[in-house]
């Protein structure tokens, strides 16, 4: 993507609490998908003032490839994301059923 910034973040999911150890392209909690709205204009900016939680509302699955559909619980601005390798499975399929 045009002007990403990578940014290595270890983080604890807001969710959750799980402890996840970023990569600088984890923006999202491995094992319950929820994350947070930090980002504004370009993935990595960290510029987003709402800084609230987002919700996985369903997934896409298309061309072998599952994508997360959020939306943020303050803002309620909704946006898609990719899944990383270690991702709930489980719960990747769930969401896309619903």
């Amino acid at each position: 993507m045009k002007n990403f910034k990578r940014v290595v973040e270890d983080f604890v999911c807001g969710n959750c609490g799980e402890k996840v150890a970023g990569d600088g392209y984890t923006d999202h909690c491995p094992k319950c998908l929820w994350g947070k709205h930090v980002d504004k204009e370009i993935p990595g900016d960290r510029a987003a003032e709402c800084k609230q939680l987002m919700e996985p509302i369903k997934t896409i699955y298309q061309k072998d490839v599952f994508r997360i559909v959020y939306r943020c619980q303050g803002c309620r601005h909704e946006f898609v994301v990719k899944t990383g390798e270690n991702d709930n499975r489980d719960l990747l399929i769930k969401l896309s059923a619903e």
